[in-house]
């Protein structure tokens, strides 16, 4: 990565930074462009080189901060490797959830958009170049357990959305129930999901 790369990388992470510092501070209504360059201390005309708006900045900072969950979950699984496709997904997962417990104000500026890290296309590289994209990771996971899916994006994003839904409402309000309570239960479920998307029906026989 060239110079001029590296400044611009430092100075879009430094709105991410600011403005999710206001955001979490002030509210997203509350904070105006002019606060976020103003503590950023940059010009009001750089903000405009890498976002539209400030709806468009709250999209990208949100799959900013998500797929960055999934990089650290990633990585602290290759740190405490566990073996089986199921199992190393629940790690990630598990890892995911007890961060957004002891982070409540990551939590609720997520909201339920877990699955924004990966399937929405609001940034070109929403983790750092030299490690893989969560979803490729996902699919390698899968490989290597020689587990056959045909619609593998379906799936993840099934899970996903259902731990995000179930995040915002057992950690934030706790309902139905808290999150540790609910923590069996939601990985049973994760279980029956795998085994829909991953067993051959009549109608989709899985590939040789």
């Amino acid at each position: 990565m060239g110079k001029i790369d590296t400044k611009k990388k430092l100075k879009q992470s430094a709105i991410f930074q600011t403005s999710f510092d206001l955001f979490r501070e002030k509210g997203f209504a509350k904070t105006t462009i002019s606060d976020i360059v103003k503590n950023a201390g940059l010009a009001k005309g750089t903000f405009y080189l890498y976002f539209k708006d400030k709806y468009d900045l709250r999209d990208k900072l949100i799959s900013h901060k998500t797929s960055q969950l999934f990089l650290r979950a990633h990585q602290a699984l290759m740190q405490n490797p566990v073996d089986g496709f199921e199992n190393q997904l629940l790690f990630v997962l598990d890892y995911i959830i007890d961060i957004l417990e002891h982070d409540k104000g990551l939590l609720q500026f997520i909201s339920k958009n877990l699955s924004w890290g990966i399937f929405k296309n609001a940034i070109n590289a929403p983790v750092p170049e030299e490690s893989m994209k969560f979803y490729e990771y996902f699919k390698e996971l899968m490989a290597k357990s020689q587990i056959q899916c045909l619609h593998p994006e379906q799936m993840l994003f099934s899970i996903v959305e259902l731990v995000g839904s179930t995040c915002y409402s057992c950690i934030l309000f706790e309902e139905p129930t808290t999150m540790q309570d609910y923590l069996p239960h939601l990985h049973e479920i994760i279980h029956h999901i795998l085994i829909i998307y991953t067993q051959p029906s009549p109608q989709e026989p899985l590939p040789d």
